[in-house]
């Protein structure tokens, strides 16, 4: 019997082509019911974003190994009506408040935090950086904060997508 082996990238081509041949099968059609399940499956479709705008869910977009060594990547959500923020900085919950004007954002430097241990994660230089932000810029759907001209760290939207709903 002979074995063959695939690259990795043929092996994930395949399933996910599987995994969308048996999704569009499975697939009940917009407006029939299916008696045998409590749950209306929806189009899942993307919520619309506002890529111009701070306010908001953002995700950190890892650049180093530290970035995940919690397992959870840091968020910020941007409330720019009372200019608060929440969120979690890989291991603790935070929250606070910030100034913005123009392209100039800047971090109250007290900031709470839970005060989780995280084995192998180091908070303080994340809390570092978003307390020495003093800029900020928005292109292209990414969020990036800076030091002056020096880039800190750069976010992702969060967009949610429309799961199963109950009926």
């Amino acid at each position: 019997m002979k074995k063959y082996i695939f690259p990795a990238s043929v092996v994930m081509f395949l399933a996910a082509g599987l995994f969308l041949q048996t999704a569009c099968n499975n697939a009940t059609p917009a407006g029939s019911s299916d008696s045998t399940s409590s749950i209306r499956k929806e189009t899942t479709a993307l919520k619309p974003v506002d890529t111009t705008t701070l306010a908001g869910r953002w995700i950190l977009e890892p650049q180093l190994a530290s970035d995940t060594a919690s397992g959870k990547l840091p968020e910020i959500t941007f409330n720019t009506g009372d200019g608060s923020f929440t969120g979690n900085n890989g291991c603790n919950r935070m929250s606070g408040h910030y100034s913005l004007r123009a392209d100039t954002l800047v971090f109250d430097e007290r900031i709470i935090t839970t005060r989780m241990a995280c084995m192998g994660y180091n908070e303080k230089p994340f809390m570092d950086n978003l307390v020495r932000t003093n800029r900020f810029k928005i292109e292209g759907g990414k969020l990036t904060l800076y030091n002056n001209e020096t880039i800190l760290s750069t976010w992702v939207r969060y967009v949610e997508i429309e799961k199963d709903k109950k009926v």
